[in-house]
Formats: structure tokens, C-alpha cells, sequence
């Protein structure tokens, strides 16, 4: 049985003065940032331990649009869109720890700002897409 191509749509959204950018690049950025955040905090026990979560919390986001755009049907879409917005709640928790334990900076702050409007990004994408099903 041949595989179905599905067409592969582009979700642009403005970020900042008019720049716009595609879910699957902002998603990548935010995984960046994460990584960038990690390499400063503190190389405590906790410093380790919140890191590893908030890399592989941070990092699966954009993984999880990315195999979203790679589905076989628009209810698969939504379906993985789903997964990359349930798991885009995880690293916005562990954000909050930072802040509120070991680093307290304007980039923690965007950061969570950044993942609070990914999940709201991720479940318009994913309420459209359902409406139009």
C-alpha cells in the first residue's frame, strides 16, 4: 500500500514588529533558547537535575510539530499537533522553577512567556484543523 502525501501546511505567526515565523522555526528557537538557559544555571545538584528536564521538556516541542507535519492525514496532524501542545505545558513548568529557585533574568521571563503563547499558538492550530475535518 503507497503511502498518502499530505499537503504540508505553513502556520505563520508575527512575533515582535512584523517578523513572521513559522511554527516549526519559532518551536526550534525555543528549543535554542532552552539549551542556551541550561549552559548558564547553577552546576548544583539541582541546577543538573532541573537542566536535564528542562532540556529534553524544552527540546520535545518542536520534535513533536516537526513529526506533526510529517503525518499522514489531517487527523493525524491534529493529533500530533495535540502531543506537541500537551508536551509544550512541561517546559513552562520547569521555567517557573528556575525562576523561582536558581535564576531569576529577562531571558527566563521570555522564555516563559514564549511557552505560554506556543500552547495557545499549538491549540488554535489544532481547533482550526479539527473544524475543518
Amino acid at each position: 500500500m503507497a503511502a498518502r502525501k499530505v499537503k504540508e501546511t505553513r502556520v505563520l505567526y508575527e512575533v515582535g514588529p512584523k517578523a513572521p515565523f513559522d511554527i516549526r522555526e519559532r518551536t526550534f528557537l525555543f528549543g535554542v533558547r532552552v539549551v542556551k538557559l541550561v549552559g548558564r544555571l547553577p552546576r548544583s545538584v539541582a541546577g543538573t537535575e532541573i537542566g536535564r528536564q528542562l532540556i529534553c521538556s524544552g527540546m520535545s516541542v518542536g520534535a513533536n510539530v516537526e513529526e506533526a507535519h510529517g503525518g499522514e492525514s489531517r487527523r493525524d496532524f491534529a493529533h500530533k499537533m495535540g502531543v506537541a501542545e500537551k508536551e509544550a505545558r512541561e517546559p513552562r513548568y520547569w521555567l517557573r522553577i528556575v525562576k523561582a529557585t536558581l535564576l531569576s533574568d529577562a531571558e527566563v521571563d521570555a522564555l516563559v512567556q514564549e511557552a505560554n503563547e506556543l500552547v495557545r499558538i499549538l491549540a488554535t492550530i489544532i481547533h482550526k484543523t479539527r473544524r475543518s475535518l
